[in-house]
């Protein structure tokens, strides 16, 4: 779950993590008012949407940039009129980009210098990491492939926790000077209590800077929580914002399937994350493309699967479905009559192609040839992904 910089900005001041004064408007009226609270010689006022490059983005009415400096509380009501319900395109949208719902408006500060910091789950290493940079504002993927003796990483253990040596190490690295090494420890600190307690798998700040007036600040920050850990925390879980997701990956939450929209043509239904990709990439290696990533897991129930259908089916970009099942923990015949079933409800009229195999295969295939229902059985995966290609190409 990602989260707006607005909320990355409050949980920073819960744990304790400097950051700029700010606060977030929906309207004009309460970008204005916003602005006023602030009482700040400088302003700057920025979209929120879940993406980046927002500064250097385009908005469909013509306006250049969602981030914007202003000096006024009515210049931030005219940045935040020209901004608020507006599709704000930029490279990580795609061209369809995204509606611009709320505007923050914070304290611009006066920079001396930018920093890159990180705080992520390192899944090969088995801990969390820190990656920090001295080249802040910067797209961190491409310091990393053009100067990467300029990124530093340090592995925090997973019992020990954070340690003061570590804090001095960074410190030392970063070229902080001794009298703000304080200041950067206590915030190494309180990002990495932030990062365990809140279930977090990823914090970035970029850029973290050092004020001309001495102070070191969270300027921007992005967040990233372990979906399955949300349980744990209700106040977060709130602040999720369907908007900004896909909507058919939201429906499929509610079903508890684990979904994730594609551009390609073929959807997808599979059981267990590995057969999930490997179907994707079979269907690309014969020349097709998969227009999803659906594991329906190893227990669905009959009505997840018909569920599944329901959203397959109402993506109008889907031309056929390939459903691609290894029963284990789920059986072949519920996958097989949780497809009979949808296919009679939803009216299913777009190729359907079924490779089934594993536990109680004969008894699904049974039912499907005895259903009277339209569709194509394949053998092997190869034979379901060629079958799929070719039908969306007839």
């Amino acid at each position: 779950m990602n989260i707006h910089e607005y909320q990355a900005r409050e949980l920073f001041e819960r744990f304790g993590v400097p950051t700029p004064k700010g606060n977030v408007a929906a309207t004009p009226e309460e970008a204005e008012k916003a602005a006023s609270r602030l009482n700040a010689k400088s302003l700057v006022v920025k979209a929120q949407i879940h993406a980046g490059g927002r500064g250097k983005g385009t908005f469909e009415s013509g306006f250049q940039g969602g981030v914007h400096l202003c000096a006024s509380p009515g210049e931030a009501r005219d940045l935040a009129e020209k901004m608020l319900g507006q599709t704000l395109v930029t490279h990580q949208t795609g061209p369809e980009g995204k509606t611009v719902n709320k505007v923050m408006i914070a304290e611009s500060v006066d920079i001396a210098n930018e920093l890159y910091l990180a705080l992520l789950m390192d899944r090969e290493q088995e801990c969390p990491v820190i990656v920090a940079s001295t080249e802040g504002g910067m797209d961190i993927e491409r310091v990393a492939a053009e100067t990467p003796d300029k990124i530093i990483r340090e592995n925090i253990h997973p019992a020990l926790g954070f340690q003061p040596y570590q804090a001095r190490k960074l410190s030392k690295l970063l070229g902080f000077s001794p009298d703000k090494m304080r200041d950067f420890g206590k915030l190494l600190h309180a990002l990495h209590r932030l990062f365990i307690d809140s279930d977090c798998s990823l914090v970035e700040i970029n850029p973290l800077v050092v004020t001309t007036d001495d102070r070191l600040l969270a300027l921007d920050a992005k967040f990233n929580f372990d979906d399955n850990a949300l349980f744990r925390h209700p106040t977060i879980a709130e602040l999720r914002d369907p908007s900004e997701e896909d909507p058919r990956e939201v429906e499929a939450s509610e079903f508890d399937l684990n979904y994730i929209g594609l551009e390609g043509n073929i959807g997808c239904m599979v059981n267990g994350a590995g057969l999930a990709m490997s179907t994707m990439d079979i269907i690309k290696h014969f020349g097709g493309d998969p227009a999803n990533f659906l594991d329906v897991g190893g227990g669905a129930t009959e009505e997840q699967v018909t569920n599944a259908f329901r959203i397959l089916v109402g993506d109008p970009k889907v031309k056929a479905i390939l459903v691609n099942i290894f029963g284990g923990i789920m059986k072949c015949d519920i996958i097989a009559q949780g497809i009979i079933n949808a296919a009679k409800s939803l009216d299913i009229n777009i190729p359907l192609i079924v490779r089934l195999e594993g536990t109680n295969v004969k008894k699904g295939r049974q039912l499907l040839d005895e259903s009277g229902i339209a569709l194509t059985t394949a053998t092997d995966l190869s034979d379901a992904a060629q079958k799929a290609v070719a039908s969306i190409s007839a």
